[in-house]
């Protein structure tokens, strides 16, 4: 009966546990939120992981097209600024950021640097437009 009483009591505390842990999406809002005061930006920016890999995939796409269309020279400049905002805001990982695996974190932190830069608009999506114009100053 003691062998007993002490299972169900295990399992009633590690199902506890488990219920009281984040979900993935508080995790990253967690990081976006801890990487802005690194990246700059907006603190309200806080992309969920699969909003961050949209982000970066349209500044991936961005590039891309701009190489094909003869602007490797623009595409060159957009990506090196990029790599060191993210270089400057990923010296540390955050501990918030810690339970993220490292591919979201990366994500995360990309997308974050994208905002940093000022190359998002009203509804965090990645603008082209603000990109091209900021490294034009």
């Amino acid at each position: 009966m003691r062998n007993t009483t002490v299972l169900l009591l295990a399992a009633v505390l590690a199902a506890g546990a488990i219920g009281c842990s984040k979900s993935d999406e508080e995790n990253a809002k967690d990081c976006a939120t801890a990487l802005t005061e690194r990246t700059g930006g907006d603190r309200q920016d806080a992309p969920t992981v699969s909003e961050a890999e949209e982000r970066v995939d349209a500044f991936d796409k961005t590039l891309a097209g701009m190489v094909r269309s003869g602007y490797e020279g623009i595409a060159k400049d957009a990506f090196d600024t990029l790599e060191e905002k993210t270089k400057d805001g990923g010296q540390s990982r955050p501990e918030a950021c810690g339970p993220l695996s490292g591919d979201d974190y990366t994500a995360l932190l990309a997308a974050k640097a994208i905002d940093g830069l000022g190359w998002t608009g009203e509804g965090g999506e990645f603008d082209k437009l603000k990109m091209l114009e900021s490294l034009g100053d």
